[in-house]
């Protein structure tokens, strides 16, 4: 055997085993479901079963109250709302859930992550809890998810608060098309280091550095529950984007529309797109915070929605 030969098999097999060096040192496997269960639902979480989904919710707050539904956004749980909902279940129905694909509802077992099956699962949940209406608050995916409920159902939406809403393609992205996975997100359901996980999640706030160790101690957790990350990866391939310009005109219902000024996710300029569409929504900009001022600034964004559902 030639030299340059030997040369080339020693590389082969150095090379062969940094990479499987590298899988196991960065594999991540899920986490069992009951040790989930047992760290993140505690009271008052329980499990509903709708449209052979259990979903993982939390349902607080005067059963006479006017009843507020909360829609998070890719990637997060309901617990991105634990302030907001503590903030308004004195007077108000607090209802929030884990969506179909996401943290301890986890995979849809139809496979169907689409934003036609999104408002079936939530319409279904509404009726299973006896409300008949609520004002929906939803943030980035969920804020795309709640117009659309609003659309399919106008009359059980009776106000919409859109945190960063998700809904006009972003620049060079033609509407209509399949917008699937990044190649790189195709390893997220192998690997899931934190320090990857912790730039990603400090990223969605105005300050970095607010992000809080235990927030990401549960995202880490959540984003390990069985099937999570193949779920999300399905949602991201299954994604199209409708030119949403002849359909938002038909909401009829009061909007209040609120962004982060330093969004980075959805930048705050965005909201130009939706006030062409909505002249009549409500606007507000929160200085300094990013695109979950729900978990960044708890307080200072919610005094803004509780006036819009007090009104």
């Amino acid at each position: 055997m030639g030299v340059a030969r030997r040369v080339v098999l020693w590389l082969s097999a150095a090379l062969l085993v940094g990479f499987a060096g590298a899988v196991a040192w960065f594999f991540t496997p899920d986490l069992d479901r009951a040790t989930l269960e047992a760290r993140h639902a505690g009271p008052p979480s329980r499990f509903e079963e709708v449209l052979g989904l259990r979903v993982h919710l939390r349902d607080t707050g005067p059963r006479d109250g006017p009843a507020v539904l909360m829609l998070h956004g890719f990637g997060a749980s309901l617990h991105t709302w634990d302030d907001w909902a503590a903030g308004l279940e004195d007077r108000f129905r607090v209802i929030r859930l884990d969506l179909p694909g996401f943290a301890l509802t986890g995979p849809d077992p139809s496979g169907d992550y689409t934003d036609a099956r999104g408002v079936a699962v939530l319409a279904a949940l509404l009726n299973a809890l006896g409300v008949e209406g609520a004002a929906v608050v939803g943030n980035s995916l969920g804020g795309r998810l709640a117009w659309r409920l609003a659309l399919a159902h106008p009359e059980r939406v009776t106000r919409l608060v859109l945190v960063a809403p998700d809904g006009f393609a972003p620049p060079g992205r033609a509407y209509g098309q399949a917008e699937g996975a990044p190649p790189l997100m195709r390893l997220l359901p192998f690997a899931l280091p934190r320090a990857m996980l912790r730039d990603t999640m400090a990223a969605s706030y105005g300050d970095p550095s607010r992000l809080p160790a235990d927030e990401l101690d549960r995202a880490h957790d959540l984003m390990r529950a069985p099937g999570v990350r193949h779920a999300m990866l399905a949602r991201m391939e299954q994604r199209v984007i409708d030119d949403p310009r002849p359909l938002l005109d038909r909401l009829e219902m009061p909007v209040l529309l609120l962004w982060g000024e330093r969004d980075r996710m959805i930048p705050a300029s965005h909201a130009r797109d939706w006030l062409a569409v909505l002249p009549r929504a409500a606007h507000v900009e929160l200085p300094g915070l990013g695109h979950v001022p729900q978990e960044e600034a708890p307080a200072a964004s919610l005094a803004p929605v509780r006036a819009f559902l007090e009104r």
